[in-house]
């Protein structure tokens, strides 16, 4: 198959209705929303109706709604969950994002299903299974480099969604533990209480310290700009922006970024765009001035330095070094936009980040709201612009659908005729009295004006053609009435016209692709373990939610490799003196075991003690 058969989508996160309208008035193709319960962020769940409404607004551009509900579930949730699924397809979801397979085993409406990122879908046989089983799409490991999503394109014809933008997790989604193991909040079931975020003390098999009070397992925030080319090429036809707790700012800024760069690609490439319609931003966006933990491209061109260890929140953009410091104020060394309100943040000599704010700015002298650890040679970060924001804040992004129109004349009056981007038509005729224009150019003009306002509705007039010569008087109220039964008719052929998918499964008795011999096959229910038993795998342990003490477990692994952050690879570890094993300790004393694979380029975390109890998952 060509890699790129399918449409190009811009997939975007929605928080809440509100935020997914906005994502679609930026150029989304797609936006993912979770409903009130069984989505991995719990803390953003949405009712039936306001998904219902998101639904509505999506597809009058033929864009669409996924839902997520992509947790695990217990047996008592089945019931509810299935439940759900039905509610949110008569509400007009477009797929459903899963995590559990258990769901596979379930009476489910013909709504797609996609592979959630947190089924661990990172090799060509793992992907394989996910299409032949029948699922309409599989969203792959972050951690994929560009040559094995070729591979894995090489080899299926299933849709690929990765994403491109956005914050990462340290450890493979869905094979996390971290959170669960210390503390009984489960990322698989949507409660992640981001323990990779937290400060951690790096300690040797001696008990040497080797770091302290660093954010060791924190990474900087996925920006796949450069790569977007290559990904298409790769065979990647849905790109997709994390972030669905992120605020209005950041969705109007990375969506409306990322529009722009696939749309310069889908030109160039003379490919396919996923939905209709063309966005108009006021402002231009720049992925520097909302939240960001400075940016990598994890491993899509291969291994490089990807630790923000000095900081889990966002830093922004860099603002260069302090050339002079006086009693209340300071100047910087190269020219910028600083004004009042804007956040700052800077490395204080503990390595500690701090912060302050402007309170002036006066030819060119900054006057902050606090001096304490401002030098000269400090390098200066822009944690928040305040300007920037509320330019977004106050943005009137439209989508509009261009249409070709046309007036001629027809025996019994007129006819009016609009043609949309996708080709869809109408045509109305108007029966009236000809009554010929004394002032031929006022008429044409009056015409033109009255057909052609289309500002109360989402369709824009790109030409006007007036075929009619010579021209005749006629009614501005039968004109705008005209036009309105125009916007009408057409709006009910393009919902006529928008195909929403449907599917029909059959899982089969296929072997599974590889041995599930512990915890990590993440099976809570009875519905699971059917599943995998008629894939071949009969041997089964309950999933670490149930309740299991992973004290001694693996309970991460990750690509991201500390000895290579820190410069200890090989004999540099022995040079400073170092012995390994290594631990991690963090604030609450839990105690972690580093266990490096270099053969495989591998990370695991062995929980050794921990220092709190929970409850078993219910």
């Amino acid at each position: 198959m060509h890699p790129t058969e399918h449409p190009i989508e811009l997939l975007a996160p929605a928080r809440d209705a509100v935020s997914g309208q906005r994502a679609i008035d930026c150029g989304a193709d797609a936006v993912y929303i979770g409903p009130k319960r069984f989505g991995a962020r719990a803390q953003a769940g949405n009712s039936v109706e306001d998904i219902h409404r998101l639904c509505e607004y999506a597809h009058r551009y033929w864009a669409r709604v996924y839902v997520t509900l992509n947790t695990l579930l217990f047996d008592a949730e089945i019931d509810a969950a299935v439940a759900l699924i039905h509610q949110v397809y008569q509400a007009g979801a477009d797929a459903l994002i899963i995590q559990d397979v258990g769901l596979l085993q379930c009476e489910l409406p013909p709504i797609p299903l996609i592979a959630s990122t947190q089924m661990h879908n990172h090799t060509v046989e793992r992907v394989q299974f996910l299409q032949e089983i029948g699922l309409s799409r599989v969203i792959l490991s972050r951690e994929l480099s560009l040559e094995q999503i070729r591979e894995i394109r090489r080899n299926t014809r299933v849709e690929l969604e990765c994403f491109i933008h956005g914050a990462l997790c340290v450890g493979y989604s869905g094979q996390c533990f971290l959170s669960y193991s210390i503390g009984g909040r489960s990322g698989n079931r949507g409660e992640c209480a981001q323990p990779c975020r937290r400060a951690y003390t790096l300690e040797d098999a001696d008990g040497r310290v080797i770091a302290t009070g660093k954010h060791l397992l924190s990474l900087k925030d996925l920006n796949a700009t450069e790569h977007l080319d290559a990904l298409v090429e790769a065979g990647i036809s849905s790109f997709k922006i994390e972030g669905r707790l992120k605020d209005m700012a950041y969705v109007t800024n990375s969506v409306s970024h990322y529009r722009r760069l696939l749309d310069e690609l889908i030109q160039r490439k003379a490919l396919r765009r996923a939905s209709s319609g063309i966005s108009m931003p006021d402002f231009h966006p720049d992925l520097g001035k909302t939240f960001n933990r400075g940016y990598t491209d994890y491993f899509l061109a291969g291994r490089k330095k990807m630790a923000a260890m000095d900081a889990a929140g966002s830093v922004g953009e860099p603002l260069g070094k302090i050339s002079q410091v006086g009693r209340d104020h300071f100047l910087l060394k190269k020219a910028h936009a600083l004004s009042a309100g804007d956040g700052l943040c800077f490395l204080d000599v503990d390595r500690l980040w701090q912060g302050s704010y402007v309170n002036r700015v006066q030819d060119g002298r900054i006057y902050p709201d606090k001096m304490k650890g401002l030098t000269i040679g400090l390098e200066l970060f822009r944690s928040h612009d305040h300007g920037f924001i509320r330019s977004l804040e106050k943005s009137r992004v439209y989508r509009t659908i261009r249409l070709r129109m046309s007036w001629r004349e027809i025996p019994t009056g007129f006819s009016l005729e609009a043609a949309d981007e996708d080709g869809i038509s109408v045509s109305i005729e108007w029966q009236v009295e000809k009554q010929l224009a004394h002032n031929q150019e006022m008429a044409k003009q009056q015409i033109h004006e009255h057909l052609s306002r289309l500002g109360d509705t989402y369709f824009t007039c790109e030409t006007l053609t007036i075929e009619t010569d010579p021209c005749f008087f006629l009614p501005a109220s039968g004109l705008n009435s005209l036009r309105r039964r125009m916007v009408q008719a057409l709006v009910q052929e393009r919902q006529r016209r928008f195909v929403r998918r449907t599917v029909t499964r059959q899982t089969g008795n296929l072997p599974y692709p590889e041995p599930l011999a512990d915890f990590r096959a993440n099976v809570l229910n009875h519905k699971a373990v059917e599943f995998y038993r008629s894939h071949g795998i009969s041997h089964l342990v309950p999933g670490a939610e149930t309740g299991r003490d992973l004290t001694g477990e693996i309970v991460m692994t990750a690509r991201y490799c500390l000895r290579y952050e820190l410069d200890l690879c090989g004999s540099r570890l022995a040079q400073r003196r170092f012995k390994e094993p290594l631990f991690l300790r963090d604030e609450q004393g839990n105690r972690f075991q580093l266990i490096f694979d270099c053969h495989s380029c591998h990370m695991h975390i062995q929980l050794k003690t921990k220092s709190q109890t929970f409850l078993p998952a219910t």
